[in-house]
C-alpha cells in the first residue's frame, strides 16, 4: 500500500513553464533560436550582480545569512518601508506559497482573476482551500464589481495582479479604492507588482502606498524581469508586522542563498542597468506595435515589458510554426485564451526577427 495525498491534491494543475531554448534546438535541429516567452530581461543580469556573484563563489561551503540584513535594508530604503516589514523569498512564488500556508484552511477561499498567474491557484488549492476566479472585463482588467459581489464569509485571501499578466493592463487608484472600502479587513489583499516598474501610466496604483493603512495589503516584487536575476530566484513582500512576523515563523532558515543575496543587493543599485533595460523595453514596444499594423492582429496596450496579441485564429497553429522558425513566444491556450500568444520585448534584432517571423507565418510566405 502507498502512502496517499490528501484528495484535492488530484485537481492541482502542474504549472507548465515556456519551453527553454535548448529543447526547442533539440526538437526542430535549430540553432540560433531566440526565446521572447518568458518575460525575462532582453539584456540578461545586472554586470553590477554578476560581479557580485563571481565575488561569492569562494564562500559557497557557507551557509547564507538568513537574515540578510544588507539587503533588507537596501529594499527598505527603497520600497519606503520598515525591515520588519518585508519577508524575502525564493521567488516572490515562494511568498504567494507562505500566504496561502499561513493564511488559508481546507473550505476556505481564495479570490483571484481568471487568467492569472498560476501559482495563486495552485497554493490555494495545496491548502485544500477553493480558487475562486473571476474572468477578466472584456478590455481584460480586474472586474471589481464582480470581485467585491464574489466575497463570501469563507473569503479569506484575495489576489490582485497589477500589471496583470498576461494582458498587461494595471490597476489605477479610482477602481482600486472603493473596491477596498467594500471588503472587510479581515481579509488579505495581496497586490503581485512583478512588472510594475516597467509602467508608463500615472493613473497606476501600488500596493505600497496602503502598506499602513487599516486594511493588510501586501506587495509583492521580483528581482526576475527588472534586474535579470530569474534564475537565481530571489524575490519579497512587503507587509503589515503582524504579517511578515507570521510567514517568518515558517519562512525557511537559508531560503535565500548566497548568490542571490549579493546579485539582488547589487542590482538594487545598478540604476545605470535599470536605465537601459527600461528604455530597451519601452522602445522595443513602441516599435513592434507599430510594426505590427500591417498585420491583421489586435495588440493590446500593455504596462510590462510584454504584450498580448489576438491572433484572430489558432495561437497554436501560429506557436508552432514560430518555433520551427526558431522563434518561442507563449501561447495562451492554457490561460483559456486560443487566439493570443504573449509575446516579451527582445533586443532590437530579436523584436525585428520576430516581426519578420510572425509576418511569415501569418501571410504564408
Amino acid at each position: 500500500m502507498k502512502p496517499t495525498a490528501p484528495e484535492y491534491f488530484n485537481i492541482i494543475p502542474p504549472y507548465v513553464p515556456g519551453k527553454p531554448m535548448e529543447e526547442l534546438e533539440r526538437e526542430c535541429g535549430i540553432t540560433d533560436s531566440i526565446k521572447l516567452a518568458s518575460n525575462e530581461n532582453p539584456h540578461g543580469p545586472s554586470p553590477k550582480a554578476v560581479e557580485a556573484v563571481k565575488h561569492a563563489l569562494t564562500n559557497l561551503h557557507r551557509y547564507p545569512d538568513g537574515a540578510a540584513p544588507e539587503l533588507m535594508e537596501s529594499i527598505a530604503s527603497k520600497m519606503g518601508c520598515k525591515t520588519s516589514q518585508i519577508v524575502l523569498g525564493n521567488g516572490s512564488d515562494e511568498v504567494i506559497d507562505m500566504l496561502a500556508k499561513v493564511y488559508l484552511n481546507a473550505g476556505d477561499e481564495a479570490l483571484m482573476t481568471e487568467p492569472s498567474f498560476m501559482m495563486y491557484s495552485i497554493s490555494a488549492l495545496a491548502q485544500g482551500a477553493k480558487a475562486v476566479k473571476i474572468p477578466l472585463t472584456q478590455d481584460y482588467r480586474h472586474d471589481f464589481d464582480a470581485l467585491a459581489k464574489a466575497v463570501t464569509d469563507k473569503t479569506k485571501i484575495i489576489f490582485l495582479n497589477s500589471p496583470q499578466n498576461p494582458s498587461g493592463t494595471v490597476i489605477t487608484k479610482v477602481e482600486f479604492e472603493p473596491f477596498l472600502e467594500k471588503v472587510d479587513p479581515s481579509i488579505l489583499i495581496v497586490m503581485d507588482e512583478a512588472y510594475i516598474e516597467f509602467n508608463r501610466d500615472p493613473e497606476a496604483v501600488t500596493g505600497l502606498d496602503y502598506l499602513n493603512g487599516g486594511h493588510t495589503v501586501v506587495t509583492l516584487r521580483t528581482f526576475s524581469k527588472l534586474y535579470g536575476l530569474a534564475g537565481l530566484r530571489i524575490g519579497f513582500g512587503v507587509m503589515p508586522e503582524h504579517a511578515s512576523q507570521m510567514l517568518n515563523r515558517i519562512r525557511p532558515p537559508f531560503n535565500i542563498n548566497i548568490p542571490a543575496q549579493v546579485a539582488a543587493l547589487a542590482a538594487l543599485n545598478d540604476a545605470e542597468f535599470v536605465e537601459k533595460t527600461l528604455e530597451t523595453v519601452h522602445n522595443g514596444l513602441d516599435f513592434l506595435f507599430d510594426a505590427l499594423k500591417a498585420l491583421d492582429v489586435v495588440c493590446y496596450p500593455t504596462q510590462t515589458n510584454f504584450f498580448m496579441i489576438d491572433l484572430k485564429q489558432d495561437a497554436k497553429a501560429v506557436y508552432e510554426a514560430l518555433l520551427h522558425k526558431g522563434v518561442i513566444i507563449r501561447p495562451l491556450g492554457s490561460y483559456g485564451f486560443d487566439n493570443h500568444i504573449r509575446v516579451t520585448v527582445g533586443l532590437p534584432q530579436e523584436n525585428e526577427r520576430f516581426v519578420k517571423a510572425l509576418k511569415d507565418v501569418m501571410t504564408g510566405s
